[in-house]
């Protein structure tokens, strides 16, 4: 401040960047992981192709083309996790309807059943009363619970078993998927649900994985005002624990009391 000539006094303004420096170096970490997950399959893509047109063998050419048709079905896989992951971080409360646990389990668990089949694991759902209900976007809770059951298959043996047990606090409900897979390593734990981070890398694209799943399903807990948690021990396998808010069994009762079509529900 100055006033006939003379400094009267000063203004100091601080601004603590720290968040948006944080904002920042997560979106240059995101578009670099991006660019890299889709620059892989693209290029052997182009690799793939090259070779085709080159001429050769006719069975070397049909195994380059079912190269080539995989290739093509994991960059799909990841553009398809990008716009899922996109759509729940924008919105700020998904739609909530009032949904049986033993559908939203029932449908993941039939989704994940064709892979666990060509793998030879058994998938165990143990049983869910009727009366339990979440409030929640059916869809992207069976997304989330499918994500959990599809990344205990990727890293469990075949013969193996993954199961999927449900249980309730006083205002929770608890899925919990369980395998007897390779484990995690403690240094690992704390990151494994950062986009495109993965434990084994190799397993992971061989498996088809795009390192996004765990990603999808923390946020989608956290939209529902719940949490997703794992324990693991290496060699014996782990458990992923998603958590949301249950509902009453009084509120169950008037849901299932209202002349709904529950056909809408298997949509």
């Amino acid at each position: 401040l100055v006033e006939a000539g003379q400094i009267l006094g000063a203004m100091v303004v601080i601004r603590d960047m720290t968040d948006a420096r944080r904002t920042d170096e997560v979106r240059r970490d995101f578009v670099a992981n991006v660019s890299h997950e889709l620059k892989t399959p693209v290029g052997a893509l182009g690799l793939l192709a090259d070779t085709i047109s080159a001429g050769g063998d006719e069975a070397v050419t049909m195994q380059l083309a079912d190269r080539i048709a995989r290739e093509a079905e994991r960059l799909a896989k990841i553009i398809d996790d990008l716009l899922d992951l996109s759509i729940i971080e924008s919105q700020e409360m998904p739609e909530r309807d009032l949904v049986p646990l033993t559908l939203i389990v029932d449908q993941s668990v039939e989704r994940s059943r064709p892979g666990a089949e060509a793998l030879g694991i058994k998938l165990v759902s143990s049983p869910i009363s009727a009366t339990l209900a979440a409030r929640c976007d059916r869809r992207q809770v069976v997304m989330a619970i499918t994500n959990l059951i599809d990344n205990a298959m990727k890293y469990s043996e075949r013969g193996s078993t993954v199961e999927i047990n449900t249980s309730t606090t006083s205002n929770l409900v608890e899925i919990a998927v369980c395998d007897e897979g390779i484990g995690i390593p403690s240094r690992d734990l704390e990151r494994i649900f950062e986009r495109f981070y993965r434990v084994d890398r190799a397993r992971s694209r061989a498996t088809g994985g795009t390192g996004l799943g765990l990603s999808i399903v923390r946020h989608i807990a956290q939209a529902h005002g719940g949490e997703v948690a794992v324990e693991s021990t290496e060699g014996i396998g782990s458990k992923f624990r998603f958590r949301i808010p249950i509902e009453s069994a009084g509120a169950m009762r008037m849901f299932e009391e209202a002349p709904t079509n529950l056909g809408d529900l298997h949509g």
